[in-house]
């Protein structure tokens, strides 16, 4: 399912407009977007499963090429853990 098909079935699910969805959908995605950015939030769904921000310390690393030893530099990384029901439902 790409975008546009997920803001259809918005829109059918919700007897919304396709605009009224796509707007709906833009500011879950913002909202959820600027959430992260702020260090130790996380938005928590119950039933569906959390998001939170995994801080990656900086290390060493080689280039593969080269053999060559390489910083790596420290980083901020989005995840996504599924809910023991959102797993559930998708087993079947």
């Amino acid at each position: 399912m790409n975008k546009n098909e997920l803001i259809d079935q918005l829109a059918k699910n919700g007897s919304l407009t396709k605009a009224t969805a796509e707007k709906a959908l833009k500011s879950l995605l913002d909202v959820i977007a600027e959430t992260l950015k702020v260090p130790g939030e996380k938005i928590s769904l119950p039933g569906f499963g959390t998001f939170t921000v995994d801080d990656r310390a900086a290390r060493e690393g080689r280039n593969v090429r080269t053999g060559e030893k390489i910083q790596i530099a420290a980083s901020r990384s989005p995840k996504f853990k599924p809910s023991s029901v959102l797993k559930a439902s998708v087993q079947g």
